[in-house]
């Protein structure tokens, strides 16, 4: 069974744990409704995506 041979110090631990830190998601603006949404994902709500339709939504289809 593999032991370490000595103790890690509290500054290796840290350097092992620098990428372990959570970041808040990121949000944009869209420029016609105003609603903030994900960057690079489609607009549920408009079915819109880089300026383009992609998705029919409800008041298309009526």
């Amino acid at each position: 069974m593999a032991v370490p041979k000595q103790k890690k110090s509290k500054s290796k631990r840290g350097m092992r744990r620098s990428h372990d830190a959570l970041s808040a998601p990121a949000y944009r603006e869209d420029k016609q409704t105003g609603e903030f949404g994900r960057p690079h994902h489609v607009d549920l709500k408009t079915g819109m995506y880089n300026g383009r339709q992609i998705l029919k939504t409800a008041s298309d289809a009526a």
